[in-house]
């Protein structure tokens, strides 16, 4: 396929979240393919979301089915529904989960994800061809399966809107996180397709996390459409023997100056009573619903309880409730492979960040160097005999240190600086130069790669030998000595200043002998 349309504003964009903007921002540039392996780690995040959702679903179907056997006069029409649910959020789950399947099979070959499948084990994540650019549009748009794709997300979305009819919120919630809409093209000012925005030039690896988000948010609306039945059944039984607190978050994720959002319940609540929720000791809406800004990034922890009236004693008890989010530092990784390279003694400086993980869980080891850590970067040093350094990046998740992908630099001397002679604010690198400026007190001869030179680093011109009038003299500092001074007064217009053997100290103590430097007094 060609390159990615520019369909920023499409309703699917806004429905993946801030954390996707980042990471689709990030394809726009050429990265190397270490960077997709942040994809990989939301992947990851995301089914350990759905796992949760899948057992949290279960529980929800057991309450449900045992109420429904105790009580079916009240509760056989909404079972019913709840089982309708299950089997359309388990039929779209399916159909993403064949759908990721075929493009890992574009990418790697029948022949690795079989292997993985006979191994019991997901092979969308396992992809080792997570940079292509072209199969996911082959399968999604070429062949069709795009539009078939949005027919069913939209069949799915569409039957969860019609039976939320009674709960204006949750409808819409349904309408926003399952939205197939058209999208607009800014580059040819038209519009374009739900697929083609979603899966035009995309890399293998943020299509399966697209396509995983996708899957969390059809285990989310199950949730939230099984939650409103059983709310709807007005099961007393349930409520009062069958108590359990939840917290339904839209996403784990955020990303810093995003907004976490989750949604807590009381699970089989009596629904003539408005239970009060606590969060961190303080009161939130009669809804449940628990909004804080992402300020800050790293792993963010919360609890409380909601106070309910029990119905069989009339008294006020509390259920407790904890949860989790992390919030990631927006960022986005430019390199040029072809300048990949270190100086020797040297402390290069570097950012090293994983997506979604807290600086502090960040570990970072290199071969053949020394590194240290200084407040938010890494500072690396090679030593004499380094020609090449390996830096290998791991991050602590979930409590397990996992490797998140290496990179080798060459290692090179620093290059030579340039002598100038500075005085009155100006820098001469040979050539014309009058003699009130040559003998200015201010002039000094310095040392530095030049306005256009792709390092700064401090350098201190230690000794020089300066050629006047035939005379060789000698200066153990940056400056003109007062005999050297009164040589160069005596010049005549065309009169030449020769320094040579020229000495300068840089960074780690490495002196450098520089290039000699002639000004002619004009």
């Amino acid at each position: 396929m060609g390159g990615a349309k520019n369909c920023p504003e499409t309703p699917r964009q806004k429905m993946i979240g801030m954390m996707y903007l980042v990471l689709t921002a990030m394809l726009a540039l050429n990265v190397s393919t270490d960077i997709l392996n942040g994809f990989t780690l939301v992947d990851n995040s995301l089914h350990s979301s759905i796992a949760a959702s899948d057992t949290r679903n279960a529980k929800l179907y057991r309450d449900f089915k045992k109420a429904n056997a105790d009580n079916p006069e009240k509760t056989q029409e909404w079972f019913d529904k709840a089982v309708e649910v299950q089997k359309r959020a388990d039929s779209l789950y399916n159909y993403i989960q064949d759908f990721k399947e075929h493009i890992a099979i574009l990418a790697d070959g029948q022949t690795k994800v079989a292997a993985w499948k006979e191994q019991g084990i997901d092979p969308t994540m396992h992809i080792e061809g997570n940079s292509n650019l072209d199969v996911t549009g082959q399968y999604a748009i070429v062949q069709g399966n795009g539009a078939r794709l949005k027919e069913m997300v939209a069949y799915y979305r569409d039957f969860g809107a019609a039976l939320a009819e009674q709960d204006a919120e949750l409808r819409q919630s349904i309408l926003q996180n399952l939205a197939t809409e058209r999208g607009w093209n800014a580059h040819e000012k038209d519009s374009c397709d739900w697929e083609v925005a979603v899966f035009d030039g995309m890399p293998v690896g943020a299509s399966i996390t697209i396509l995983t988000k996708m899957q969390n948010d059809v285990r989310s609306t199950e949730s939230q459409l099984i939650q409103y039945l059983m709310d709807r059944t007005d099961a007393g039984d349930l409520r009062v023997n069958k108590l359990n607190a939840y917290v339904i978050p839209n996403s784990n994720y955020v990303i810093r100056g995003g907004k976490y959002s989750a949604k807590i319940i009381l699970a089989a609540i009596d629904s003539t009573q408005t239970p009060e929720y606590y969060v961190d000791g303080q009161r939130i809406n009669d809804q449940g619903l628990y909004e804080v800004a992402a300020t800050s990034v790293g792993l963010k922890k919360y609890s409380g309880w909601i106070a309910y009236q029990n119905p069989a004693t009339g008294e006020m008890e509390n259920l407790q409730f904890q949860s989790e989010y992390s919030v990631g530092q927006p960022a986005v990784t430019i390199s040029n492979d072809d300048l990949n390279i270190m100086y020797r003694k040297y402390s290069n400086k570097f950012s090293i960040s994983v997506p979604g993980v807290a600086n502090d869980k960040v570990k970072v080891s290199v071969e053949g160097a020394q590194v240290r850590r200084e407040a938010d970067k890494w500072i690396i040093v090679p030593g004499d005999g380094s020609k090449s350094v390996k830096i290998s990046v791991s991050a602590e998740i979930d409590g397990k240190v996992q490797p998140m992908g290496t990179q080798v630099y060459r290692v090179k001397a620093l290059p030579d600086p340039q002598a100038y002679f500075s005085a009155r604010e100006k820098e001469y690198s040979s050539g014309n130069i009058a003699l009130s400026s040559l003998t200015h007190s201010s002039g000094v001869v310095t040392a530095s790669y030049g306005p256009d030179g792709l390092l700064n680093l401090p350098f201190k011109v230690t000794s020089f030998r300066a050629i006047i009038n035939g005379m060789t003299t000698n200066s153990s500092g940056n400056k003109f000595t007062s005999d050297q001074i009164n040589q160069i007064n005596k010049l005549k217009k065309g009169g030449m200043v020769v320094l040579q053997d020229i000495r300068a100290v840089g960074p780690g103590g490495q002196e450098k002998r520089l290039a000699p430097l002639v000004l002619t007094l004009n």
